[in-house]
Formats: C-alpha cells, structure tokens, sequence
C-alpha cells in the first residue's frame, strides 16, 4: 500500500505569522497533532506540533500570571517554534518505508509533496493503523508462530499444509531470529476456528508451533540447524 491511499488531503494550515494561541485552538478544534506550516506562497515551511506548543506555552508559566502569559503568547508566533527542517514523502512511497522513516527520524507526521506543491499529511496513527490491520490484528484469529531455515521452497512448503487442509490464512509475514543466523521466525494468523488443526497439520509434519512467548526458542528450531 501506498502512503497516497490513505494521505490526509483535507489540511489544516498556518501561516508563520499564527500566534501559539491561534494555533493551539485550531489543534483542539480539529482534534489533530500537527500543524502545518505554509508561506504566502503556499509554500511549506515548517511543521509545528500539539508537544511544540505544550513545550513552549508551560517554559514561562512560573514566572507569569494567566493574564500576562496569555497576553505574551498572543505575540508569540508560530514561525518562531515550528520544526523547519521538514521531512517528507510523496503519493508513491510506501506504508513501510514511511514507517522506517518516522522511526529513525523520531517524527509523527509527514507532510505529502509533488515537486514543491503540498498535497497531505501522514501520521504515525495512520501508518500503525494500516500495519495493525495487514497483520490481521482487526479479525478473530489465532496467532502460530514456527521457525524456519531461510533456504528456497520454505514458504511454499508451509503454506502447502494449509493449502491441503483447507485452511485460509488470514495473515503472513516473517522476520529474522536474533542471534540466529539464517533462521527466520514466521507468524501466521487463522481463523480461531481453524487453530487446533492447523496446529495438528504443522505438526504431523515436523514443524513445533509457537502459540505463547517463549523465552527459549532453541526447542523450537528446525531440525536442520542442530536441534
């Protein structure tokens, strides 16, 4: 899936002149976290968050009375807060690729271009929300978990057992095993109905079924590597 399916389109606005007080109503109005920042242009030029404004509305609380700390504020403008150096995306970047981002620039949103025009906004809400959901977490399922080789025909050789039984998967995805080279930790989700005999037919076939956390996974390795 792409970021351009499921991009917010309908944006909410600031110029970098919005006082702190403006721009915090307008989060509250519109139950939203960030602000994006525009110029005269309508060029973007910065991002401001709902944790910028909470940061800088509390630094001079101390010190001022309600009345002169909302008096300051109503000079204080967004420009002068906002994150300039943005990230951003485009339509055709993908789910995953914005959630890396996200995670290794520790960010919430980011905004959507084509070339230098504004067209969306993506959140971490947004994103979480479409992985939750590819992983079946939205349906009643049971959770199987079985450790692999990483050696050609792998994946076929499991899903075949299904494909014999009948059995719908309703989720796959796999991901290395730490401190284990070449072994990759698949997770399967089936109907909760369907469980115990997808269970019966790994089994039967020499596979040991995660269900559960297990601190040990050495039991749980394929015959191959040693177990």
């Amino acid at each position: 899936m792409y970021i351009g399916q499921i991009m917010h389109t309908k944006l909410i606005t600031v110029s970098p002149e919005t006082t702190l007080v403006e721009a915090r109503e307008l989060i509250a109005m519109h139950q939203i976290e960030h602000l994006l920042v525009v110029s005269n242009r309508g060029r973007l030029v910065g991002v401001v968050s709902d944790r910028d404004l909470k940061q800088n509305w509390a630094s001079p609380a101390t010190a001022l009375s309600a009345h002169e700390l909302h008096y300051l504020l109503e000079k204080v403008e967004v420009g002068m807060i906002m994150v300039r150096t943005v990230k951003t995306v485009t339509p055709e970047t993908t789910i995953e690729r914005a959630a890396s981002i996200m995670q290794a620039e520790k960010i919430g949103s980011l905004p959507v271009m084509v070339g230098d025009t504004l067209v969306g906004i993506v959140t971490s809400t947004d994103v979480m929300a479409v992985l939750l959901q590819a992983i079946g977490m939205g349906e009643e399922s049971m959770r199987l978990g079985v450790l692999v080789d990483d050696r050609i025909g792998r994946l076929a050789e499991v899903t075949a057992i299904f494909q014999q039984q009948g059995i719908n998967i309703q989720s796959f995805f796999c991901w290395p095993v730490k401190d284990s080279p070449d072994i990759f930790h698949l997770v399967i989700r089936v109907a909760k109905a369907e469980g115990d005999r997808a269970i019966a037919a790994l089994e039967a076939k020499g596979f040991r079924i995660l269900t559960r956390y297990e601190p040990d996974l050495q039991p749980f390795l394929p015959r191959s590597t040693g177990r």
